[in-house]
């Protein structure tokens, strides 16, 4: 009887079509196809990148303006395509569930990854459409292609994961760094604006220079009283305190975020081992979360390890009470 977890067998030429370019795009399969996808499409994103900060200077851009738009074609081209594809072909990650094809396909299209795909290639056919509009800043969404990379890559998953594990305290710090943004600018706005009314004519105004000194150190304003100058000196300090908070909860929330990958991992494991034979499958099915999590073949070997010694002791230990029981 078919688990009904696992997905069905598509049925059709156009089925199994479907699924083997929905296994290579998503790196559902690992092989060599799926690979050399990747490999392709990182390289064309970083190509891409790489054109666009040369296009912008005016020398080069002048001189190889038509290879510039060529390659900006050819790009456009494989990743309309890529995108066209990722729509169709992601109805199948939900094909064990009748009538939910639409479900894969809205997942991806209103995914962060759908949407950067989305907009990393809409600008060139505004150009199209207008031909006479200044979309210089909408172009600029072709630097969004560089986050195509991150499809590749879970360290930008485990970051976001992280903050949101962690978004009591990111919540506690940004309250924290409101509250002193209104004290200080107010002060700062009492202390100096009579001394310096074109620089703090306002507190909103005395509010970025609170920002450019949390953010920099210096605000780009010397004071001209001297508890302006501590307050200065405060504020500075406060960035630095604040600075050192943000930090650490990023820090442990992201070592905490890797910790619990590597126990799903682990665990996954020990349901593999349980039994004492690992199929093609379950081996496949390791492989495939090894990637997904960004794992080294060092830290897989590690957790394997790991599982068998504890799985020896245990058979061990069952062995001597099963003697002293005799």
């Amino acid at each position: 009887m078919m688990n009904s977890t696992t997905p069905m067998e598509p049925s059709s030429s156009s089925q199994r079509l479907k699924r083997r370019i929905f296994e290579i795009l998503d790196g559902a399969v690992l092989d060599g196809a799926s690979k050399a996808c990747e490999i392709f499409i990182a390289t064309l994103v970083v190509a891409n990148v790489l054109a666009i900060i040369l296009e912008s200077l005016h020398d080069l851009h002048e001189a190889y303006a038509a290879y510039f738009h060529m390659f900006d074609l050819v790009s456009v081209v494989v990743f309309s395509v890529e995108y066209a594809l990722r729509v169709w072909s992601y109805g199948e990650k939900y094909a064990h569930e009748a009538g939910s094809s639409w479900r894969g396909r809205k997942e991806y299209l209103f995914s962060v990854f759908g949407m950067v795909d989305f907009f990393s290639t809409v600008p060139f056919y505004l150009q199209l459409v207008f031909p006479g509009a200044d979309l210089r800043v909408l172009r600029m969404f072709r630097l969004l292609r560089i986050f195509k990379l991150s499809r590749y890559n879970s360290a930008m998953d485990d970051m976001f994961e992280a903050i949101k594990a962690e978004k009591d305290s990111f919540s506690s710090a940004m309250f924290l760094l409101f509250i002193s943004c209104l004290l200080f600018s107010s002060l700062i706005y009492i202390i100096e604006g009579h001394d310096q009314p074109e620089v703090f004519p306002s507190i909103p105004a005395a509010m970025h220079w609170f920002i450019l000194t949390i953010i920099s150190g210096w605000g780009n304003v010397d004071p001209v009283t001297y508890l302006g100058v501590v307050l200065v000196v405060v504020t500075q300090v406060l960035a630095i305190a604040l600075a050192a908070i943000l930090t650490g909860v990023v820090a442990t929330a992201y070592t905490a975020q890797v910790q619990r990958r590597e126990a799903v991992y682990e665990t996954e494991v020990r349901e593999v081992l349980a039994d004492g034979v690992v199929t093609d499958e379950e081996r496949a099915k390791l492989k495939q979360m090894q990637a997904k999590f960004g794992m080294t073949d060092e830290q897989v070997e590690s957790i394997a390890e790991q599982v068998n010694a504890e799985r020896r002791g245990a058979e061990r230990e069952a062995e001597l009470q099963t003697a002293r029981g005799q």
